[in-house]
């Protein structure tokens, strides 16, 4: 990693972002102080001061051994509280409204995070009884309806790269999906409906549909959820649901990404 010489730079704040930039960038999630120091030729003396920092002030975390880091919760509320403002959330919230008058369920909005989802925006039914998330939560890929969407869109090489060979799939509630040719054989019926579901996989007693928001190229950016708990599930409100957030999440792809030929224009 290399910084512009020929900009007057405030080392210290330079080799903060460094770290942050490496964090990004890297193969895997956790680096060991020795890790950080090669790869971006600093001296641990120094370095060990800027990274106690940083863990205390939230920007990383240290494993419980204490000595592999990895980024923090604040990175992601930063990087939320970023997307609530971008046009995406804020036609979500349109939206989402629209839905929530419909159907008075809870919708989401989130964009991947490595092995995560991370919830940037959300639009709350009005029953006393929901799930609700907070802006900047994480939860795992494999556990969401969400999440799913995302593995379903990368290639089986990709999810090699993600995961590693035979590697158990963690736990969250009792249906949590913990083996792979069950998750891959929903994968595969995700790439063919282009809709996803969980049945309280990542939250107890609460069942998820979601649906993809692609860019120009049909990939996948962002994803778009409704939940209800089981306590007021029904199959026509279901499918009324699994409807609406299949054509929310067109929708937004169609108003944020979709660039017609020029050709095309009157």
């Amino acid at each position: 990693m290399t910084t512009d010489k020929t900009n007057p730079t405030v080392k210290s704040a330079d080799r903060v972002l460094d770290i942050f930039e490496l964090f990004a960038e890297a193969d895997v999630r956790e680096l060991s102080l020795m890790d950080i120091s090669r790869r971006l030729e600093l001296p641990t003396s120094s370095l060990f001061k800027i990274l106690q920092n940083l863990v205390h002030r939230g920007y990383l975390e240290k494993d419980e051994h204490g000595k592999m880091f990895r980024l923090g919760y604040k990175i992601f509320q930063i990087g939320a509280k970023y997307a609530q403002h971008t046009n995406l959330t804020a036609e979500f919230q349109y939206v989402a409204q629209q839905i929530v008058a419909e159907v008075n369920e809870a919708v989401y909005l989130s964009i991947r995070s490595g092995r995560n989802i991370l919830y940037i925006a959300e639009r709350q039914s009005t029953h006393p009884v929901r799930f609700v998330s907070h802006l900047g939560m994480q939860l795992p890929l494999h556990t969401t309806a969400m999440g799913k969407l995302f593995l379903s869109s990368l290639s089986d090489e990709k999810l090699a790269e993600l995961y590693q060979e035979e590697e158990e799939l963690g736990l969250l509630t009792d249906t949590t999906i913990s083996e792979w040719d069950v998750l891959k054989k929903q994968l595969d019926e995700i790439r063919r409906t282009g809709v996803s579901f969980s049945n309280g996989e990542a939250v107890q007693g609460v069942r998820c549909a979601a649906a993809p928001i692609v860019n120009a190229n049909q990939e996948m950016i962002a994803a778009m959820s409704i939940s209800i708990p089981l306590t007021r599930w029904k199959e026509e409100t279901w499918n009324q649901m699994t409807e609406l957030v299949v054509q929310g999440a067109k929708k937004l792809s169609w108003v944020h990404f979709y660039q017609p030929d020029e050709s095309m224009r009157t």
